[in-house]
């Protein structure tokens, strides 16, 4: 029994000095991998800051200038790596990791296909030139300002200062209405007024009453105003005006606006924008009884 310990113990003792030998032997080698790979470490640092300062002087936006710069800086470790391997005298290895980095690859693919697809989105709605930050636009049922396009998510900030994060493939599949690409924005507004009133001094006071308000519109043609309907209690209209501005935010104040000035108008020249009442039309006169 002590004659096979002292064998195998022997025996490790002698695989120890040889791996010690190829160390040894190989530490050139060794020294000269471990000062190319920290070469390529701080050479793709500055590839990474020298594209990023490349691409700022181009029209791309942030995601896809900081997406470029990461990709050649992973680009360059990788060639550092293979380089490496190559001084190391490791070729048989580096087949090995390329077949299983195959394998892998496709099996991270499948697995993460949501993620994927997101992350080519958000490459896609970095090129579009129809959106870009500080647009305010309406989206996926959410309406609010980019601030920000990653490869994630597109994060819009809502009229009430909330953030909402929305995956880049459902902005990339569904229809965007940017509100940022004219320079003024239409308030609708409606109203009733009462069936006695005199509809044409309406119009009339209407239109003047925004046209003294609002700067974007100078004259009264610009003022779209149409009667809709004869509602139950009231003959409803619609009226329509630009104002100098592409925010929803900017829009609600202008309509409030409007409506403080034109109710005022109302006030002022008598005329009434009534709720809803309903009239009881009796056939006949009523009979009250006396008690005898």
């Amino acid at each position: 029994m002590e004659n096979k310990f002292e064998k195998a113990l022997n025996g490790m003792w002698d695989k120890l000095d040889g791996w010690f030998n190829t160390f040894v032997a190989n530490l050139p080698n060794i020294i000269l991998a471990i000062v190319v790979f920290i070469i390529a470490v701080f050479v793709s640092r500055y590839i990474k800051k020298l594209t990023y300062k490349l691409a700022s002087r181009s029209s791309l936006q942030d995601s896809m200038k900081q997406l470029l710069a990461q990709i050649v800086a992973t680009a360059t470790i990788l060639l550092g790596l293979f380089l490496v391997l190559g001084i190391l005298n490791l070729g048989k290895a580096l087949n090995t990791i390329l077949a299983g980095a195959g394998v892998a690859g496709l099996a991270v693919g499948l697995a993460l296909q949501g993620a994927l697809a997101n992350t080519y989105s958000g490459i896609i709605l970095s090129y579009v030139k129809q959106l870009k930050f500080g647009d305010w636009v309406e989206t996926n049922n959410f309406e609010g300002e980019v601030i920000d396009i990653d490869l994630r998510v597109v994060t819009i900030k809502q009229i009430d200062n909330n953030l909402v994060y929305i995956p880049n493939k459902m902005v990339v599949e569904n229809p965007i209405k940017n509100y940022s690409k004219t320079a003024q924005s239409r308030v609708i507004l409606e109203c009733g007024v009462a069936y006695d009133s005199d509809l044409e001094m309406v119009r009339n006071l209407v239109k003047k009453t925004i046209v003294e308000n609002f700067k974007a519109v100078e004259k009264k043609d610009d003022i779209l105003f149409l009667y809709r309907e004869f509602g139950d209690s009231s003959i409803n209209f619609e009226t329509r005006f630009w104002i100098n501005s592409t925010s929803a935010l900017e829009v609600a104040k202008a309509k409030t606006e409007a409506m403080i000035q034109i109710k005022a108008k109302f006030d002022e020249h008598g005329i009434e924008i009534p709720f809803p009442i309903r009239t009881l039309h009796i056939p006949k006169p009523l009979s009250i009884a006396k008690e005898v």
